[in-house]
């Protein structure tokens, strides 16, 4: 059964404690297959992801498991990836708690779905079609109430991390914003939590959560998501397609 502490914690009395507000070391995984959960471990050698340049052309192509695996060097195969932020109808923002069976960044609050696009039929896939589909298996939000209409990509934002330095990322990653009532079922194996936050209590919300962010929800968060959240309304005028942003993950 999903746990939902999240929505429980939301109403209740909210503590000031500053704790866990950036990117802190998760406990190490293993290297090989031994100790992560079977469907996990498949989609690292299955899915196929988009190797990159700086400028986000399309190189190539590498499993999950090679795209986040850190190396002697501490450098991480740059790719493509997406980060989606939902709200429903009336503002308020999804927020989520990946799974402690995830392979990266177990245990960590993050927004609504972060993945990849995958290279199927020998061709990229396109961010909103990977972002539907991973909405879809992770959230459990049916297809057709994610009408590719409602998805708004604003910028792309380049960044590193190398987690607790045996899996990491290095992505450029497409934000997209989406705004619907929508179906809400979570997979548990990969969300073990989730609420809906309401603008005015996010920032006082954040220092209770027990758990650090990932490491590209705190970087939105510091430098784009008040002014995004602030205009839900007129999202297409601050939009930001062709730019390349290195924002940095203060501590």
């Amino acid at each position: 059964m999903l746990v939902r502490n999240l929505s429980r914690r939301l109403w209740s009395t909210v503590r000031y404690e500053k704790r866990f507000l950036a990117s802190d070391p998760a406990k190490p995984q293993p290297e090989s297959n031994e100790g992560v959960e079977q469907n996990q471990a498949e989609a690292l050698d299955k899915d196929i992801c988009l190797l990159v340049d700086e400028k986000d052309n399309f190189t190539g192509t590498a499993t999950k498991r090679d795209c986040h695996k850190v190396a002697a060097d501490g450098s991480v195969l740059l790719h493509r990836a997406f980060s989606v932020f939902l709200f429903n109808k009336r503002g308020d923002m999804l927020l989520q708690r990946r799974a402690s069976q995830k392979v990266t960044y177990p245990d960590y609050y993050t927004n609504a779905c972060c993945s990849h696009p995958l290279y199927i039929d020998d061709k990229p896939e396109e961010i909103i079609t990977a972002a539907r589909r991973r909405l879809n298996f992770e959230l459990g939000i049916p297809l057709d109430q994610m009408d590719p209409e409602l998805f708004t990509f604003l910028t792309r934002v380049h960044y590193h991390d190398p987690g607790d330095g045996v899996w990491g990322e290095h992505e450029i990653d497409h934000i997209l914003f989406f705004q619907s009532d929508v179906k809400v079922k979570p997979n548990p194996n990969e969300i073990s939590e989730y609420c809906y936050v309401p603008k005015n209590e996010f920032n006082a919300f954040i220092p209770t959560l027990e758990g650090p962010l990932t490491p590209w929800f705190n970087m939105i968060r510091r430098h784009r998501l008040k002014l995004w959240w602030d205009n839900l309304h007129r999202l297409n005028e601050l939009a930001e397609p062709d730019k390349i942003n290195k924002f940095l993950n203060e501590k």
